[in-house]
């Protein structure tokens, strides 16, 4: 079939959906370099006649070095994510009204509360506003229209030990160093591995 093909009968817009769901597939695996067209081969004498071109003496290696070149190019992405973080940490540090702690954690009070603080057993109820440090928007309670609840302990290290110095009522924008945030292994698509995260914090409640 051309690209402009007319899916006229069940059984070709059903195998359409086949092919959607194996385009998905490839999309969330692809890597640099990869070769629709040898895909589609692939997948036509597989299909057709259950044998392949190449051996697995072909295959094999070209699948390690594959994998040699993702992991590299991974480890200079995340070498470099770590020196913009420790750039970034260092020069917001230096600000005024910015305060680090031994962990290092940096926050800035933005407004005052005086109400209680909670502790490790605490549920929290807060609105949060996360974003890279570039001002992307990652997650937002508030762009949600809707505040979250969850225990001290349930969160990154660096909500953990805010929380904890935190008085209901309190807003502070909260400064997160990679290893109190998701680390070298990031969160999945959403954040990058050695990424430091900025957050403001509005601590509404203990329940």
């Amino acid at each position: 079939m051309s690209d402009n093909t007319e899916f006229t009968t069940d059984e070709q817009k059903v195998s359409y959906g086949f092919g959607l769901q194996f385009g998905d597939q490839l999309r969330k695996n692809q890597f640099e370099g990869m070769d629709i067209g040898a895909v589609i081969a692939g997948v036509r004498d597989w299909f057709t006649d259950g044998a392949s071109k190449l051996s697995d003496a072909d295959l094999n290696p070209a699948y390690q070095a594959v994998q040699a070149k993702q992991q590299a190019v991974q480890a200079e992405q995340s070498a470099a994510q770590s020196a913009i973080a420790d750039q970034f940490m260092t020069q917001n540090a230096a600000r005024d009204g910015v305060t680090s702690t031994e962990s290092g954690l940096q926050y800035e009070v933005l407004e005052s509360g005086a109400g209680a603080t909670p502790s490790k057993e605490s549920s929290v109820v807060v609105h949060y506003h996360g974003t890279f440090i570039d001002g992307s928007v990652f997650d937002s309670s508030v762009q949600r229209g809707e505040p979250a609840t969850f225990g001290v302990t349930q969160v990154i290290p660096a909500w953990t030990e805010a929380l904890q110095l935190m008085s209901v009522g309190d807003k502070w924008r909260v400064f997160a160093p990679p290893h109190l945030a998701y680390g070298e292994q990031g969160a999945g698509d959403a954040i990058p591995p050695n990424t430091a995260l900025i957050f403001e914090v509005h601590l509404l409640g203990i329940e």
